[in-house]
C-alpha cells in the first residue's frame, strides 16, 4: 500500500475549470445559434451580413466546431482532472486560429461589423491560448491523471 498522497488541488482551479465549461457551453449554444438559422432570420440581415453567413465555407464550420466541441470537452476533462485535457484545448486553440483566419483575412468581416468586432474574436484567442496553458501547468503539477 503506497503512503504517497495525491497533490491538494486549489478551489482557484475549480473556479476556472468551471468557469471555462460554462464559457465553452456559451460557445456551443453560439456554433447551434450561427449554423441554425433560417431563410427568415437571414432575409432579416443587411446584405453585406447575409452573404457572409451564405458563403461560410464548410471547413470554417468544421473549425468553428472543433473550436467549441473542444472547449467544452477539454472543460469537463479538467474538472474530471484528466491529461487529455491538453491535447484536446490544442485542437480548440486550432480551430479558433483556423476559424479566425478565415473571418478576419478570407471574409474580411472587419468590413461587414466593423473594429470593435475584434473585441470578442481576441477574448476567444486569449482563453483559448490561456485555457492550453493552464492544461499544461495542471498537468505538469500532476493534478491532472
Amino acid at each position: 500500500m503506497s503512503n504517497i498522497e495525491p497533490p491538494k488541488i486549489p478551489v482557484w482551479f475549480w473556479v476556472i475549470a468551471g468557469v471555462a465549461l460554462v464559457w465553452n457551453l456559451m460557445g456551443v449554444a453560439a456554433f447551434f445559434a450561427e449554423n441554425g438559422k433560417t431563410a427568415e432570420d437571414l432575409a432579416a440581415m443587411a446584405e453585406a451580413e447575409r452573404q457572409l453567413y451564405e458563403t461560410y465555407p464548410v471547413w470554417a464550420k468544421i473549425a468553428f466546431a472543433a473550436a467549441v466541441f473542444g472547449g467544452a470537452i477539454g472543460s469537463a476533462l479538467l474538472l474530471a482532472r484528466k491529461q487529455l485535457a491538453v491535447p484536446v484545448f490544442a485542437v480548440s486553440l486550432a480551430g479558433i486560429s483556423i476559424q479566425m483566419i478565415h473571418s478576419f483575412f478570407i471574409a474580411n468581416s472587419m468590413a461587414v461589423y466593423g473594429p470593435s468586432a475584434m473585441i470578442m474574436p481576441i477574448m476567444v484567442i486569449l482563453i483559448g491560448v490561456f485555457l492550453l496553458w493552464f492544461s499544461k501547468n495542471s498537468a505538469g503539477k500532476n493534478w491532472l491523471s
